[in-house]
């Protein structure tokens, strides 16, 4: 994947850098794994702003996207590498011998007609989706499962990945991306490789109507707010705030956010690097 740097010929492309979408070969997404793309603006269901600085936006549709991996020992071929407004990863269609067409997580390196494969006892290659028990060491993964059967939740955005580093017992210990150690269980599937748009954090967006186009709406700092509206607001002249902290009052730095009884707390190894959990 690489990121286009574009000439200043407006404002808004002046420090703009972008994706180059070389890796896509087609804007027509498949029809049949098309779902409505809701929009919320923010509001929950009694329809009453629970998220601010939401609004707006493209309209999208998204994208079902095969996460469980469960169509074992059918070979499946890469027909399409896609952009998905709804994700930082690009996405692959592979269409099955049986017929049956879906969209999976696309890894870096994944070309079309490529041949996928899920299952027991494969080889461990590129897009392939196996349990861990059957993954040699060292291996880099993504969509990586917690619980058996449920689909993967870990590893699944832009350039992220999981290293398998070592199997005790039941349980393999994965390295994940945040630099945190655990255990899972060796029954759960993972798909081989790193995630697809490793440069999507290089990118600048160079100007403020790509954010509105996101459905991002302009964001007020807590510390120019007054006392009524923010903890950090008030003070004369351009005063500090204080200790950084949320509009209710939550402590933004140095405070632990894990609830020290949960019951998976159990299965880590060791703490993400330089951070409290």
């Amino acid at each position: 994947m690489a990121i286009r740097k574009f000439r200043p010929v407006t404002p808004g492309t002046r420090h703009k850098i972008g994706n180059s979408f070389s890796q896509i070969t087609t804007d027509t997404p498949e029809k049949s794994l098309l779902a409505k793309g809701g929009s919320t603006g923010g509001r929950n269901s009694s329809g009453r702003r629970a998220t601010r600085n939401r609004g707006g936006g493209h309209k999208q549709r998204y994208r079902i996207i095969d996460f469980k991996r469960n169509k074992h020992n059918i070979p499946g071929t890469v027909k399409t590498i896609e952009y998905d407004p709804n994700r930082s990863a690009f996405i692959a269609l592979i269409a099955y011998a049986d017929g049956e067409k879906r969209y999976i997580i696309a890894p870096e390196g994944l070309k079309v007609g490529m041949k996928v494969l899920s299952g027991e006892n494969i080889s461990p290659d590129l897009g392939n989706s196996l349990p861990l028990r059957d993954m040699p060491l060292g291996t880099m993964l993504h969509n990586i499962e917690l619980h058996p059967g449920k689909g993967g939740c870990f590893a699944r955005s832009a350039g992220t990945y999981a290293q398998l580093a070592a199997k005790d017992g039941k349980y393999a210990v994965l390295r994940m991306p945040s630099g945190e150690s655990r255990m899972v269980l060796m029954t759960c599937m993972a798909t081989v490789g790193v995630v697809s748009n490793s440069d999507h954090s290089l990118e600048v967006s160079g100007k403020a109507g790509r954010s509105r186009w996101l459905g991002r709406r302009p964001r007020v700092r807590g510390v120019v707010m007054n006392p009524v509206d923010h903890p950090m607001g008030g003070g004369e002249g351009r005063a500090s705030g204080g200790h950084p902290r949320s509009r209710t009052g939550v402590y933004a730095k140095g405070q632990k956010t894990r609830n020290v009884h949960k019951p998976s707390s159990r299965l880590i190894i060791s703490k993400a690097k330089g951070g409290k959990k």
